[in-house]
């Protein structure tokens, strides 16, 4: 089996971000981006979805966050279709559920190689912290775009706006470890009847 990693560099007028990946480590996150509660969420990711993360930003922050956030989730999305190759033997599909505390969030992923993103999350406050909970949808957007996944997330109950995101991220690193597995059944296979994903 030949190693899913991947090293990916965006630089534009706005961002340069540089993301290193592996979808086969131990759960190792390092981040520098200027976005504290960002880097909360993408260590949710490495955590529970096993995957090595190491992002790099510098972006416009004196503007916002937005460009930073909107331009991770997108270098990101490269990041993993570079990494995962053909796709051939992978489960494909990945769900989880996932509470903390009154909050409980539900995230179902497709590597179907078609974008397409239902984010529904009814934050109960506009900021946690200084981060506008907005960037959310902008970063899971971007990843989706170009990730090429179909992704539908659903906080399905919480009161706490750190709670209901963090449930999301979390749900998403097991959804995608779930999906990224090898499935022996498939050993060289395409996980789909068209033959191509």
């Amino acid at each position: 089996m030949s190693k899913r990693t991947a090293s990916v560099e965006r630089n534009t007028l706005e961002t340069k971000i540089r993301v290193d990946i592996n979808l086969d480590g131990t759960g190792k996150g390092q981040f520098d981006t200027g976005v504290p509660f960002l880097e909360h969420m993408m260590d949710q990711i490495a955590r529970h979805g096993m995957i090595d993360l190491d992002i790099k930003a510098d972006g416009d922050n004196h503007i916002d966050d937005h460009h930073t956030v909107e331009d991770i989730g997108i270098t990101l999305g490269q990041a993993f279709t570079k990494a995962i190759g053909d796709k051939k033997g992978i489960t494909r599909y990945g769900h989880s559920y996932v509470p903390l505390d009154e909050a409980l969030s539900r995230v179902v992923i497709d590597f179907s190689g078609r974008p397409g993103l239902e984010f529904n999350v009814d934050f109960t406050r506009s900021h946690i912290g200084q981060f506008d909970v907005d960037l959310f949808y902008e970063f899971f957007q971007g990843f989706v775009n170009h990730a090429n996944v179909t992704l539908h997330i659903d906080n399905l109950r919480g009161r706490n706006s750190h709670h209901q995101i963090e449930t999301v991220f979390k749900a998403f690193g097991r959804a995608l470890r779930m999906a990224l597995t090898f499935d022996p059944r498939m050993s060289g296979q395409m996980p789909s009847t068209k033959g191509s994903l």
